[in-house]
């Protein structure tokens, strides 16, 4: 776990909201791009999912109609990959759902994955910080951190990249 947070100098945090229950329906995107210990970047993303169908509009608010005429993953992708370069991990909460989301995209348009380690803040939370339960609102509350507005890939990638520096910061101290 410790090594990745406390050696990187560029990380990004990313979050995906999905339509429906299949890891390729991603219908909006956030990236927060973090160098030398600052967010650099922000990104949020409107993406247009294969299928028409919304599950999860109750959750995060994306109905078709806000997404129909928005690019697909594999047009809005190119855009996007740029803020990968030069980064040493990405962060998400709950890693294996946003690592599966990018991948099952990325297969989906025809175009490679990153090769990129993803780190998950689940586990920093509980490792570093010992946060039980560990939905990011809990987490955020127990660290005092703002989480704007959960469900929205923006405010929930930030509030993951928030996550990584405190528990950089806070594993630092413990070396000293």
């Amino acid at each position: 776990m410790g090594l990745v947070i406390g050696q990187s100098d560029a990380f990004a945090a990313i979050d995906f909201e999905t339509a429906d229950y299949a890891r390729d329906s991603a219908c909006a995107v956030g990236i927060v791009r973090v160098e030398y210990g600052r967010i650099v970047e922000r990104v949020y993303r409107l993406i247009r999912p294969p299928r028409r169908e919304f599950v999860f509009t109750y959750l995060h608010g994306i109905t078709w109609e806000m997404v129909r005429s928005e690019p697909v993953f594999g047009q809005r992708w190119p855009e996007l990959k740029p803020l990968l370069r030069g980064l040493d991990f990405l962060a998400a909460h709950n890693a294996s759902f946003d690592r599966g989301v990018l991948e099952a995209c990325c297969r989906q348009a025809g175009l490679s994955v990153p090769r990129l380690p993803f780190q998950c803040t689940v586990r920093l939370a509980r490792e570093v910080f010992g946060v039980y339960p560990t939905r990011l609102p809990d987490v955020c509350r127990a660290l005092r951190l703002n989480l704007d507005r959960h469900h929205h890939a923006q405010a929930d990638a930030e509030a993951c990249a928030r996550i990584v520096l405190a528990a950089r910061k806070a594993v630092s101290r413990r070396a000293d």
